[in-house]
């Protein structure tokens, strides 16, 4: 798992590199929240989508077969992303490709912090992240492969 983990690092950083938006506001986040949904929808798949800017939150959508518990997750994810302006994923993957866990290591309470894929940073251009977009649902590798292509398909649309 060491090994996969280090071989992921590098492909989860160049994602980071190249989702970068030029502007993001509350429409946006409809916009990118809706199309993410969609997605889920023609997948079959019971998600909750969540984005926020800041401490505000702009979109959220607990799809049929969801619980509260998607709703905790979504915010430990974005938490996640709030404290390392990296993705969940990505920053629980240099945690394993170094042999250790985040639950263990990053003396954060994993009630409140979870470094699962699926809470990607919203980026922008010239001026960092400034909140993030979670998806919970699926496994953690699904759940960030769900917000990858929302963002890429997003950027192109």
């Amino acid at each position: 798992m060491q090994e996969r983990a280090r071989a992921l690092v590098p492909e989860l950083e160049a994602q980071e590199h190249r989702l970068i938006l030029e502007s993001f506001g509350p429409d946006d986040a409809w916009r990118l929240g809706s199309l993410l949904v969609e997605l889920a929808r023609a997948r079959g798949a019971s998600v909750t989508v969540g984005i926020r800017r800041g401490a505000q939150r702009l979109f959220h959508c607990a799809l049929p077969g969801t619980s509260a518990d998607n709703d905790a997750w979504v915010d430990r994810k974005c938490r996640v992303v709030e404290r390392y302006a990296e993705s969940s994923y990505l920053v629980g993957t240099r945690f394993r490709a170094k042999g250790r866990t985040f639950e263990e290591s990053s003396r954060l309470d994993p009630d409140r912090y979870a470094a699962h894929g699926g809470a990607f940073p919203i980026r922008l251009r010239g001026t960092g992240v400034v909140g993030a977009v979670a998806v919970s649902g699926l496994s953690q590798e699904e759940d960030h492969a769900l917000v990858v292509q929302g963002l890429e398909r997003y950027l192109t649309g």
